[in-house]
């Protein structure tokens, strides 16, 4: 299991393709894990170096005690490309991944070229909203607040079928700890005046059944960012790199041939 050893934890990440291709680093939502991009992976090009990675608390990345800020999420993110020599890459955050994405984007600009935010926004949701579901995690665990979790991230169709509940499974088997951590940093983020001065190239993506970053929310963000595409892909909800990864793929693949990335 590949670990970046970083000075205050160990990060699990994956890296595949060639080293010395263009990179594409993938960063996941919280509660979740890299395995959230999955059925995406084998679609992308061969030439491509796709890295993934588990934010700490999640996945094979360490635990440290929450609550954690936006600011360690995103020096995670950069110490793991500096760790593995990446620059220029393109970043694609989903959800929380999203905002480590901007504060990536606005810090190290050697790193990032160009950014994919997924079904994310410059502030997710509101600071008591957050703080009364983190009371309730720190009081009962996550498994009580599964079923509603999967609504708010899956659509009705896609729970419907037979592959939602390996996502019930990894969402039941995330840290308490982490899980924490990370929603309080997601209650502390507004990014909108550090994203209004973002000037790279960026697609900007939501899905039409979104309930947690609906369409309308996700498009204010990619207004901010002068000269961005935005495209909402109709049918999934806040994943739709597992509900739809052929069309999801398609819309990365796009991009990066737009930008002279591949």
């Amino acid at each position: 299991m590949p670990v970046a050893f970083l000075p205050d934890l160990r990060l699990h990440y994956l890296d595949h393709g060639p080293r010395n291709g263009p990179a594409l680093v993938l960063s996941h939502p919280v509660g979740l894990n890299l395995t959230v991009w999955d059925a995406v992976i084998p679609l992308l090009p061969p030439s491509l170096r796709v890295i993934r990675y588990d934010h700490r608390g999640h996945g094979g990345s360490d635990t440290p005690p929450a609550p954690y800020a936006m600011g360690a999420l995103v020096r995670d993110a950069e110490r793991l490309l500096d760790h593995l020599g990446v620059r220029d890459c393109v970043f694609l955050g989903l959800s929380m991944g999203g905002l480590v994405a901007q504060g990536l984007a606005v810090k190290r600009l050697d790193q990032v070229r160009a950014l994919i935010l997924s079904n994310t926004a410059a502030k997710i949701g509101y600071q008591a909203h957050w703080q009364a579901r983190i009371d309730e995690v720190r009081g009962q665990g996550l498994i009580p607040d599964v079923d509603d979790t999967m609504k708010r991230l899956l659509s009705r169709t896609f729970l419907a079928g037979d592959k939602a509940v390996q996502w019930r499974d990894v969402l039941q088997g995330c840290q308490v700890e982490g899980w924490l951590g990370c929603a309080a940093a997601i209650a502390g983020t507004d990014f909108y005046t550090p994203t209004a001065g973002l000037t790279l190239p960026s697609l900007v993506i939501a899905s039409s059944n979104d309930a947690v970053t609906p369409p309308d929310l996700v498009r204010e963000t990619a207004d901010l960012i002068r000269g961005s595409r935005f495209h909402l892909i109709r049918g999934p909800g806040h994943l739709p790199c597992v509900e739809t990864p052929d069309a999801y793929a398609a819309l990365i693949i796009g991009f990066l041939h737009r930008i002279g990335h591949l």
